[in-house]
């Protein structure tokens, strides 16, 4: 027969496990709802910044030759830097989102999560 072994001392209590019933209650909370607001209000709309910038690229690509061919520098045109801008861009977003899921988005969900599993140690 095997005996339970005891925590060490310092040992930091195991989280709690929400119910079912805990997550639905949460998810109505207005702290929840809060989080769900700040999201949607960066992303939706970098996300459509982002499909415009390229839907213009791709129409560009596809209906104005002259202007995408035109030579910059060397062998350079406009279309392989706007071509390049595109990950530009994709990098830029995903900083910016980074930053701001940081500053804005952790801290509320971390808040959310201690009280639904108890403190972090």
């Amino acid at each position: 027969m095997t005996t339970a072994q005891p925590t060490p001392p310092g040992t930091p209590p195991a989280a709690r496990t929400p119910s079912p019933q805990d997550f639905v209650e949460m998810q109505a909370s207005p702290e929840f709802q809060q989080l769900k607001k700040r999201l949607r209000g960066f992303v939706f709309p970098m996300a459509a910044f982002f499909l415009i910038w390229y839907a213009v690229y791709v129409l560009l690509g596809a209906y104005a030759h002259d202007f995408m061919a035109t030579t910059v520098f060397g062998n350079i045109n406009v279309g392989l830097l706007l071509g390049l801008a595109q990950f530009v861009t994709t990098f830029a977003i995903t900083g910016i989102y980074v930053k701001f899921a940081n500053r804005e988005l952790d801290p509320r969900a971390a808040k959310i999560r201690e009280e639904l599993e108890g403190p972090l140690t």
